[in-house]
């Protein structure tokens, strides 16, 4: 692992020629593989080769040493593919992506929060799209921080880059809280912010099937993963130039190391279908192959999975919609999965003792791994244990699928309706609230409307605040 070498890729997307040219390089360096990693980058698996490297310096390459230079992780991946925030297109993504100029120290997300196929809290910085176009929620996890904390200001695309540089700049200050982080970015930099009027509500969907040829509305787009995650060089050139002559240009990294291809004409179905027969590629990997992570070039973690997966498969066991991780004590604890899989620290031992290796088992909340909560289901249990045990979570997940909805609408049908005031500019639409207050004017929350200065303006359009039209809503 420390011999291993990152080549950034921003938010996951890059053109079929800038893929084949990354092929190019890496067997000018003796390699006849890559392999992608979690973040959306691409990792050469052996040593690499400095004076060739060298001469590519448009490659954004980071030695192993520099593990502090990070990838942006996006979810354009998904974009017209899954379930979408309708005015977040594939194209606002690259406007927004190419404003980052810089090499970012800390993890940033940019997410769409209807999607499942991207996580969206494992950054150190997440922007998260709201209803709001061109606004995005921000949660924060700086490194020093143990939770997660959200900005009390929705970010404007246009800031997006600005917002994250200044974060990066301002953690010589080591902010405590997220009104700390706040105050100095504010004082840093120029920002076109707009109030948070609610929550932010993220839907729960089952985890997608992602690979094969599928179709959607006039075009085709391919899903291809490879389980031993070493992708050949041969085989990927001749993928770009087939994009190349049907025009597609971009080709899009997931973070379960694999990859889509969007916008295959619907003429050339037949072409694809014939490429990927003639390289012998499988393209219907059961479900029980691709909702896994496991660390990059882990043998031990591979062979556990194969374990894992010949178990469920001799058992007839279905796992659509869950994700499992493979980790151990020694990750960091940016989980995205449904179950966690953790391998235990062994004891230190006198002797020629044998010591089997242990695990604990985790599951998310709802199994949802957007709730960023984990439940300890089992802990030091005995590689062979593991099977059952992942059987009756998955059955589990099953029995409760749906249940948490429907109770939670139980529970809100036996109560009294509630009625909640907000006022609403008649302009631009924005919510006056009062629970959430305006700190983009300095406004703290509970503040009633009727409290506010006169000098109050709307904080998206100013208008005054006789433009704000008083509704009650219905909860």
């Amino acid at each position: 692992m420390r011999e291993l070498n990152r080549l950034l890729i921003n938010g996951g997307v890059l053109s079929p020629g800038e893929l084949k040219h990354i092929c190019e390089v890496a067997e000018a360096m003796g390699m006849n593989e890559i392999s992608f990693g979690s973040r959306q980058d691409i990792i050469f698996p052996k040593r690499i080769d400095e004076k060739i490297i060298a001469d590519n310096p448009n490659l954004q390459l980071v030695d192993p040493s520099k593990n502090a230079i990070q990838n942006i992780m996006s979810s354009y991946v998904s974009s017209d593919l899954f379930h979408n925030t309708s005015w977040l297109i594939s194209s606002r993504y690259l406007y927004i992506l190419e404003q980052f100029k810089y090499h970012p120290k800390l993890r940033i997300n940019i997410t769409d929060p209807k999607q499942r196929l991207v996580p969206l809290y494992t950054g150190n910085i997440n922007f998260i799209a709201s209803e709001n176009e061109d606004y995005w929620y921000l949660y924060l996890r700086l490194p020093a921080w143990r939770k997660i904390k959200m900005y009390p200001a929705l970010i404007y695309s246009w800031d997006l880059h600005k917002v994250a540089k200044a974060i990066e700049e301002i953690l010589i200050e080591e902010p405590e809280t997220i009104e700390t982080v706040f105050e100095l970015v504010n004082d840093a930099i120029e920002t076109n912010n707009r109030t948070v009027d609610k929550p932010l509500e993220v839907p729960f969907h089952p985890f997608p099937y992602y690979e094969g040829m599928n179709r959607r509305g006039d075009k085709y787009w391919l899903g291809l993963y490879w389980r031993n995650n070493l992708y050949d060089t041969t085989f990927l050139k001749s993928m770009c130039d087939l994009c190349n002559d049907n025009k597609i240009g971009k080709i899009s990294l997931t973070p379960w190391k694999s990859f889509i291809v969007k916008g295959i004409p619907v003429a050339s179905k037949l072409d694809w279908e014939k490429f990927l027969g003639r390289f012998g590629i499988n393209v219907r990997h059961s479900m029980l192959e691709l909702n896994w992570h496991l660390p990059v070039a882990d043998k031990e973690a591979l062979s556990l999975k194969r374990y894992l997966v010949s178990n469920f498969d001799q058992n007839d066991i279905s796992t659509y919609g869950l994700t499992f991780g493979i980790t151990n004590y020694i990750d960091n604890p940016y989980r995205f999965t449904a179950i966690v899989i953790e391998k235990n620290k062994q004891p230190e031992v006198v002797g020629d003792f044998v010591i089997r290796d242990t695990y604990n088992l985790l599951f998310a909340k709802n199994f949802d791994p957007n709730t960023q909560e984990y439940i300890m289901y089992v802990q030091d249990v005995d590689k062979v244990e593991l099977p059952g045990l992942l059987m009756e979570l998955s059955k589990l997940y099953f029995e409760q699928l749906g249940t948490e909805k429907e109770s939670n609408t139980a529970k809100s049908s036996k109560k009294t309706q509630e009625e909640e005031e907000i006022h609403q500019c008649e302009h631009c639409g924005t919510i006056y609230n009062d629970r959430y207050g305006d700190i983009t004017q300095n406004i703290p929350s509970n503040t009633l409307f009727k409290d506010l200065p006169t000098t109050y303006v709307c904080s998206t359009c100013e208008a005054p605040k006789s433009s704000f039209i008083k509704k009650v809503l219905v909860k």
